[in-house]
């Protein structure tokens, strides 16, 4: 290859990328950074941590101490679903919330039998 192809070749340079994907290949590429979550929690604050640690406990009262049913299988994925959402974004949307007090009331048999159910039901604006 002569000197004047050696000005075009292509290159690919990475800068510090830890912690982000953020790459361009290219003459006409862009660079798009998104964050990367090893495994760690989003920002959690008071509520939210209290939330999650309520809906651990209920998940495993729920494997533990309960004949497992269409209802507390509904509740086991809600719940999960929950403790994504709590461990990815750092707070349960409205919709979620509404969602567990759904189906926390469908389940009111749970509620006085399981404390960790009363309590994610406190925690969720369910009033009992």
């Amino acid at each position: 290859m002569g000197s004047e192809s050696a000005g075009r070749e292509p290159s690919v340079n990475f800068g510090n990328i830890s912690g982000n994907n953020t790459f361009a290949v290219g003459s006409h590429a862009r660079a798009e950074s998104h964050h990367v979550h090893h495994g760690g929690a989003g920002q959690l604050d008071d509520s939210a941590a209290e939330l999650l640690k309520a809906v651990r406990d209920l998940r495993a009262d729920l494997r533990e101490k309960v004949r497992s049913s269409e209802q507390t299988v509904a509740l086991d994925e809600a719940l999960a679903e929950t403790e994504t959402e709590l461990t990815t974004t750092g707070q349960a949307t409205p919709t979620r919330r509404e969602r567990l007090r759904e189906l926390l009331t469908d389940s009111q048999a749970l509620l006085t039998v399981l404390a960790s159910a009363g309590t994610v039901a406190g925690l969720v604006g369910l009033r009992l």
